[in-house]
């Protein structure tokens, strides 16, 4: 039987100047944005990468590159762990021919890493990518068959992490995601979600990977991250709302 890992909200550096170099990747982005907003509040220091920069947050170093083409190692160099928060949103093309994201974005990493000698990189992947996926039937039958092609791609990720024994990775496997901050009191486990669990809050996505990052653990693995939710928060409908919304 698989034991759950109960992992605290939030934490602070106890002495000014033990914080950590982080570089996180789209950044501006929902799980991005919330890794840097609680990064910048325990105190550490924060390289912000975005294809394009709108409006950065204050207090960040603020960089644009494109993940998936050039070289990467000029932001990656003299960074203590990178956290990517890079992710697809539902589209046509994201159902149809999906941007090669997680695949090129990962090889680009990996290649800058090295060339750095940086070694912990956290990226968030899902908990459906496996053949038999948890969660209800009505959920693979609607999303997850829209987002299959996604999910082969993180597949692809992931195995492209197992073979790279040079790098302290972690792969981190949400399940349906929810637009919230952090609970406090989400629960882990190894590869596949806890039982009766089926949703991660972006809050809490954000508080795991940057506690893999400034803490350890997790090294090598695929850790799988959710709560229970509210009865609304796991219907059919939810979901219909989120489509809608990502559809536009």
């Amino acid at each position: 039987m698989k034991l759950f890992r109960p992992l605290q909200h939030c934490w602070r550096m106890e002495q000014a100047g033990s914080g950590k170099h982080l570089l996180i990747l789209g950044a501006g982005g929902g799980v991005g944005a919330a890794i840097v907003e609680q990064a910048l509040a325990a105190g550490h220091r924060v390289r912000a990468l975005e294809r394009e920069w709108k409006s950065p947050p204050a207090g960040v170093e603020a960089v644009e590159a494109d993940a998936m083409a050039g070289d990467l190692t000029p932001h990656v160099e003299g960074v203590d762990a990178v956290l990517s928060g890079l992710g697809l949103g539902l589209s046509l093309q994201t159902i149809f021919d999906p941007p090669e994201l997680y695949t090129r974005s990962t090889r680009a990493l990996l290649d800058a890493m090295r060339a750095t000698g940086c070694r912990r990189l956290i990226v968030i992947s899902a908990a459906f990518v496996d053949t038999d996926p948890p969660g209800p039937a009505w959920f693979h039958l609607s999303a997850g068959q829209a987002l299959k092609a996604v999910f082969a791609q993180m597949a692809e990720m992931e195995q492209m992490l197992e073979g790279a024994g040079d790098i302290d990775w972690t792969a981190v496997r949400p399940a349906w995601l929810l637009d919230a901050p952090a609970s406090g009191d989400y629960r882990v486990q190894a590869d596949t979600l806890p039982d009766q669990c089926f949703r991660t809050r972006t809050g809490d996505l954000a508080d795991f990977m940057l506690k893999l990052a400034v803490e350890g653990g997790w090294e090598r693995q695929r850790p799988a991250i959710a709560r229970r939710e509210p009865g609304e928060a796991e219907r059919p409908t939810a979901l219909i709302d989120d489509l809608k919304a990502l559809m536009g």
